[in-house]
């Protein structure tokens, strides 16, 4: 009896040690990863000799919101805002519509070659972007859409290969025998994608297009190759330009502000739904 609660005790004393490793494993994961965040938001709030300053301050005394005052005074930034907007919602909103009907389709509708078609689907989806950019542009360059947001926004509309992947194992859990009973019931395919499918698969069609909004918000690859008029510049390259300009002043309160004001919005979005993207995520891995 002493022996097996010495081993009992035993076991608990190495548990509680594995317990407190991990922990500090993760508040050190934590650091490095919040650590250049909390600086970057503290040099947004320093003059340019404080950046400089030895030893460095987390926490600028005194606090200087000059670089804030002077980035809302850009005109370029108030464009590349706009633009992004526009980019960012359209692609996604539209995008997720046609995206969960696509899912809905390969999911539960007897369709031709569907399997083939969703093969053909998924490995599109593993050829690298830079394989296939400057075809595209070629063709976008030929019917005239470079220096507009159509090269940004329409591909888009047609729905996204990673999202409609996801929903497509989120419906594998559905039986057909509920969609076998609305047909019966006089139910057409619109009726039962809007009355009984959608809202079954809402919590990961708004995970999905909280990370697909993120994406598109952060793009930067393709509005450099399409975009070259300032005023038709995106959030994202109108930040890197400026930081080119502002560098060389080594201006850097600015650039971390800019930096900052871009990332906020995405942030924000992120703390509100981490859940839902983690559950969603967890729940499409799962169901297939």
């Amino acid at each position: 009896m002493a022996k097996s609660k010495n081993t009992q005790q035993k076991v608990k004393r190495q548990s509680t040690g594995a317990n407190i490793l991990i922990y500090i494993i993760l508040i050190l994961g934590g650091i490095i990863m919040v650590g250049p965040l909390i600086w970057m938001i503290s040099t947004s709030l320093k003059d340019k000799m404080g950046v400089f300053q030895l030893p460095p301050q987390w926490i600028p005394n005194p606090i200087r919101w000059d670089a804030y005052k002077r980035l809302f005074s850009l005109s370029e930034m108030y464009a590349g805002f706009k633009n992004t907007i526009i980019v960012s919602f359209t692609v996604t909103i539209i995008g997720s519509i046609t995206s969960s009907v696509a899912a809905f389709s390969f999911a539960k509708l007897r369709l031709p070659f569907k399997n083939t078609i969703f093969l053909i689907l998924l490995i599109a989806l593993m050829v690298p972007y830079p394989a296939v950019m400057i075809p595209q542009f070629m063709i976008f360059s030929k019917i005239g859409w470079v220096d507009t947001l159509k090269p940004l926004i329409v591909p888009g509309l047609f729905g996204n290969i990673t999202m409609i992947f996801f929903l497509k194992q989120y419906l594998q859990s559905v039986p057909d025998s509920v969609i076998e009973s609305a047909k019966i019931d006089g139910a057409g395919y619109t009726k039962i994608f809007t009355s009984i499918i959608f809202p079954l698969i809402r919590p990961a069609v708004a995970a999905q297009f909280i990370l697909w909004f993120m994406g598109a918000w952060n793009d930067y690859l393709a509005p450099l190759i399409y975009l070259n008029s300032p005023e038709k510049q995106t959030l994202q390259v109108v930040i890197a330009n400026l930081s080119a300009t502002y560098a060389t002043q080594t201006d850097y309160p600015l650039i971390m502000a800019m930096s900052f004001v871009a990332l906020l919005p995405v942030l924000i979005i992120f703390l509100i739904f981490q859940k839902q993207i983690i559950e969603s995520i967890a729940l499409s891995g799962t169901k297939g």
